[in-house]
């Protein structure tokens, strides 16, 4: 397939095996909800698929390209944006010299303009914030320039680490609002990390729910709401 293609993925931190063997598919254009309690391997799963951190055995690829082992400025390069958790905003530069760094491995300096007015029109609150540096912003601010960040770079497969995490209900709704609009509107591939396991199914095409570092269940996401007995084994409720 064409899109991204996790085959028997294995990683460690130092004696802890932290994935085991993760095997998972998402096609062009599809939204992934990946989702497990704190500590599951998650985060390790996104930061392992953005360069950060190395593999211990398995593949990865994205459009028949292999992932792993990719440094992750290369990765940026070939339509691979990473949103990670709480840490993709620099707090002491502007609005705008954050989004600008969205675009610096691309190097078209015309072509970053476009993409920061495009992701001021979708988020006005950034145009109206532009001077003003990331530290003064809100949790939901901070949440759309990060997202905005990443846009920038003309991402293809965007991996999305607990947009939720620490922001107020109404501001969640709007974050996965948004989400589910941009993958629409631009054909992104989004691998969604979540602990808000409901909130990210809805918007999902597919589920996928690890425990302990093991893909425990997947299938599509309507399919895994509504199976009863995942619900109360790892959904929470």
């Amino acid at each position: 397939m064409s899109g991204l293609a996790v085959t028997r993925l294995n990683v460690s931190h130092g004696a802890i095996h932290a994935l085991h063997d993760i095997t998972f598919s998402v096609e062009p254009g599809q939204l992934a909800a990946v989702i497990g309690s704190n500590g599951a391997g998650k985060t390790t799963l996104l930061r392992t698929l953005s360069g950060l951190k190395d593999a211990s055995s398995g593949a990865a690829q994205w459009e028949n390209r292999e992932m792993l082992g990719v440094k992750p400025e290369d990765l940026v390069r070939r339509g691979i944006s990473h949103v990670s958790e709480g840490k993709s905003v620099i707090p002491e530069l502007t609005v705008k010299e954050n989004l600008v760094l969205g675009g610096i491995w691309r190097g078209d300096k015309a072509d970053t303009a476009q993409a920061i007015e495009e992701v001021v029109e979708l988020f006005p609150r950034l145009g109206e914030r532009m001077s003003q540096s990331a530290d003064t912003l809100s949790g939901g601010e901070r949440q759309m320039l990060a997202i905005g960040r990443a846009l920038v770079s003309r991402p293809k497969l965007l991996l999305l680490d607990e947009p939720s995490l620490g922001l107020a209900p109404l501001v969640i709704e709007q974050i996965f609002q948004t989400v589910d609009h941009l993958r629409h509107k631009l054909g992104l591939t989004v691998v969604l990390v979540e602990q808000n396991a409901m909130s990210a199914l809805e918007i999902a095409d597919i589920g996928i729910i690890i425990n302990l570092g093991h893909v425990v269940a997947t299938g599509k996401a309507k399919e895994l709401i509504d199976d009863p007995a995942l619900r109360a084994a790892y959904l929470g409720y």
